[in-house]
């Protein structure tokens, strides 16, 4: 148990047996009135966002959550497998838990795995990897200063929008919460 001043980002809570992480949260002390605590919630098995407000010192039961930070190591076909470095355990991540994250999934990539009383809830890359272009089709000369950009293929098979100067072979860097182009890597 932990009251309302005690959230944080990132924090598990469980609420009507549901598991909700904490998005953000904002204390607020109105000039009339009690303070309370203004929350986003999204729920870690339907991945749905909500709004709550909570009265200031309230309870809350807080979820058992322990987070790793384990090496990704291959997918056997349908599951993502997983290994804690220090003991060598491997663990099975299917493909609805890890989302959007596999197109930014690289063979020895660390990665931090939360778990709930055995169950993988989700798995959080880190804030950008790099990656290499596969295929892209070559710049136009001419006007750059628009800021163009086209489509481009990385090592791990997913298409994102780069820059017209960038080229097939480039490694770059990928924002892996939105699969944003943030530069090229030397």
């Amino acid at each position: 148990m932990a009251t309302t001043n005690d959230l944080k980002n990132g924090m598990v809570l469980n609420l009507d047996n549901q598991l909700w992480s904490v998005v953000e949260f904002q204390h607020v002390k109105p000039g009339k009135g009690p303070a309370f605590v203004r929350t986003k919630l999204k729920s870690i098995n339907t991945g749905k966002t909500i709004d709550k407000t909570f009265n200031a010192g309230t309870k809350v039961e807080t979820a058992n959550v322990d987070r790793r930070t384990m090496q990704y190591l291959y997918n056997d076909g349908t599951d993502y497998v997983f290994m804690e470095p220090d003991t060598y355990d491997q663990i099975m991540v299917t493909p609805e838990v890890l989302g959007d994250g596999s197109k930014y999934l690289l063979e020895n990539q660390d990665a931090v795995v939360a778990r709930h009383d055995g169950e993988v809830l989700f798995v959080e890359l880190p804030p950008s990897v790099v990656l290499e272009i596969t295929y892209t089709e070559p710049g136009l000369q001419g006007d750059r200063s628009t800021g163009g950009t086209k489509p481009a293929t990385v090592e791990t098979g997913a298409e994102i929008s780069v820059p017209l100067f960038v080229e097939q072979g480039t490694k770059i860097k990928v924002d892996t919460r939105d699969g944003s182009y943030l530069g090229r890597v030397s």
